[in-house]
């Protein structure tokens, strides 16, 4: 298995970057209010972001999670798991979020990338996700990690450090992402409405 860093699939977003304390700080401050939903994933959880106007379901349950392909047993057929999601619906930030960082980080993200659900994505230590595949890339910035989180796109690993920067990920190639240290790794993880790996 390769580690190189420079693998096409891990795209670092050019000239963007956040204050990663004042993320960290929001983050603290919304842990406060706000709690996980742990999706029926062990060991992965969510806090939504952003939702469908109007509509409170649309940050419970699967709706949070979204429909993604994978192989679970050893005949390495693909299924589809949960429902499709119209992430173009998801432009109202959440009420907790307004006048927070995270909302300066939403709003200048949406000036630059078409964007669909943003989450804040919780991976609890030494535990992995399955290896799956999304219908979108992804954009991340990394606000709590350590060296063992590493993401793996088909056979390529990468770790991304909390430095404020941005990453965009080929998560429509399988992929999975493991925490192999001792504290969460926590994203921001937004999905993208454009595909930059075609």
């Amino acid at each position: 298995m390769s580690n190189s860093p420079n693998s096409n699939d891990f795209y670092q977003v050019p000239d963007l970057r956040f204050d990663i304390a004042k993320l960290r700080s929001a983050l603290e401050d919304v842990l406060k209010n706000s709690k996980y939903q742990t999706l029926g994933i062990t060991n992965f959880a969510a806090i939504p972001l952003n939702k469908i106007p109007g509509d409170d379901d649309s940050i419970k349950g699967h709706n949070v999670r979204g429909v993604y392909w994978t192989k679970p047993d050893e005949s390495g057929k693909e299924v589809a798991r949960d429902k499709p999601i119209e992430e173009e619906k998801y432009t109202e930030l959440l009420d907790e979020f307004k006048n927070t960082y995270f909302e300066e980080v939403y709003n200048k993200l949406r000036k630059k990338f078409k964007l669909g659900r943003v989450r804040i994505l919780l991976k609890q230590p030494r535990s992995t996700l399955s290896w799956h595949k999304d219908p979108e890339p992804r954009l991340h910035i990394p606000i709590i990690t350590n060296p063992g989180c590493r993401m793996v796109i088909e056979d390529i690993a990468k770790h991304m450090p909390a430095d404020g920067k941005v990453w965009i990920t080929n998560n429509t190639r399988y992929h999975n992402f493991f925490n192999g240290g001792e504290q969460d790794r926590i994203h921001i993880v937004a999905c993208m409405l454009e595909n930059r790996f075609n």
